[in-house]
């Protein structure tokens, strides 16, 4: 294929190739590490670890989606880097940035490079924050006990000190280099980092200094954020706060009980009024398909009208998440009889939603790359 076009962005070099008409596309962070890449049938995705995914349809339409082996990944790469080799002049002084790199370099190095800077992987992150700055504020979560999560199971939940954090941010910091100009925000992670009480301050301070004017998010249950006062929340916005992602997961209490997951939905509307009185956006997560056919209704029923009774603005956004059973969980192993159809019963939420004039995204968790 020839080269048909250069884009030289701030943020990316993006270089499309084909015959007629563009048939593949490679796009690069100002560090000239590829990030994202597709053609007519396949799109893959790079992560910061080194790690490449793929995304395509099989011949009936069903969605594949795979993470590449080290031979099928440095092969992947080998291409990338050939094409980028014969687009050398249009690149100009971009050709440097990108043809340093050799297969094994973005694998082997950056994975180490990665594993230094982030003790535990970045295990999930709401489809908005997939292009922030991840900082490990806390690790694992404060409950890790749901039945149907297993994000967390392989570590437990600490606190991090401003000394360790600050080391971290560093570590960070150099592993994105330039490819920073391509990350609009900062995402406090593990799965509850809001839960800590004063200590979140000079963690924040310590970002706000690193990444200076880049928003922060984070996650928030339910159980943990009622803790808090609307003061508190003011203040976390003070100092950067800017967006809160609540795994709600339904509305209906038997439902979130045989979920073993703490806290009682109906007490949502006072978390969510304090919340809003302090200024900050909400992405409050659903799990479309939870509970199985014997929750189907019940499960859409209430979490309609809690969603219909709550303060959301035109900036707010619910996640619809398919039910996808994660092997090894008590979930799993309970074995619901699942919902018939997820995708319909997806396309009927949002349908339900919108009637309500509620902004709906997608939310399917074997799409997430960081």
């Amino acid at each position: 294929m020839r080269l048909i076009r250069v884009e030289h962005h701030p943020a990316s070099t993006v270089l499309a190739f084909g015959e007629e008409a563009i048939e593949r596309v490679v796009s690069f962070d100002r560090e000239g590490r590829p990030f994202y890449a597709y053609d007519r049938q396949t799109a893959w995705k790079r992560g910061l670890d080194g790690r490449l995914h793929l995304r395509r349809r099989d011949p009936s339409g069903r969605r594949i989606r795979e993470a590449l082996s080290r031979s099928d990944a440095l092969a992947v790469y080998g291409m990338i880097l050939e094409a980028a080799g014969q687009a050398r002049d249009a690149l100009g002084a971009r050709a440097a940035e990108i043809l340093r790199w050799t297969p094994e370099a973005l694998w082997d190095d950056e994975g180490r490079r990665y594993r230094a800077a982030y003790r535990w992987p970045v295990s999930i992150l709401p489809p908005d924050a997939y292009l922030d700055v991840v900082l490990q504020a806390t690790y694992g979560c404060t409950w890790n006990k749901c039945t149907f999560c297993a994000f967390y199971q392989d570590r437990p939940f600490e606190k991090r000190d401003p000394d360790a954090f600050r080391a971290h941010v560093e570590a960070v910091r150099s592993l994105l280099g330039r490819g920073l100009r391509l990350r609009r925000g900062v995402f406090f992670a593990d799965g509850n980092a809001l839960a800590l009480g004063e200590a979140i301050f000079p963690l924040l301070d310590i970002a706000a200094a690193a990444f200076p004017g880049r928003p922060v998010a984070a996650f928030l249950d339910l159980w943990s954020g009622l803790k808090k006062t609307s003061n508190w929340w003011a203040r976390l916005a003070g100092r950067g706060l800017r967006r809160v992602a609540i795994g709600v997961e339904t509305g209906d209490p038997a439902l979130l009980r045989f979920l073993n997951k703490p806290g009682d939905p109906r007490e949502l509307p006072a978390l969510v009024t304090a919340l809003k009185a302090a200024g900050l956006e909400l992405r409050l997560i659903f799990l479309v398909g939870a509970g199985g056919a014997p929750f189907r209704e019940a499960h859409f029923r209430h979490s309609l009208d809690l969603l219909a009774g709550l303060s959301l603005g035109p900036e707010d956004l619910v996640y619809l998440s398919p039910m996808v059973p994660e092997p090894g969980t008590p979930y799993a192993a309970a074995a619901p009889e699942p919902v018939s159809d997820l995708e319909a019963e997806l396309r009927r939420w949002a349908r339900a939603l919108r009637r309500l004039g509620l902004r709906a995204s997608r939310y399917d968790i074997r799409e997430f790359v960081y």
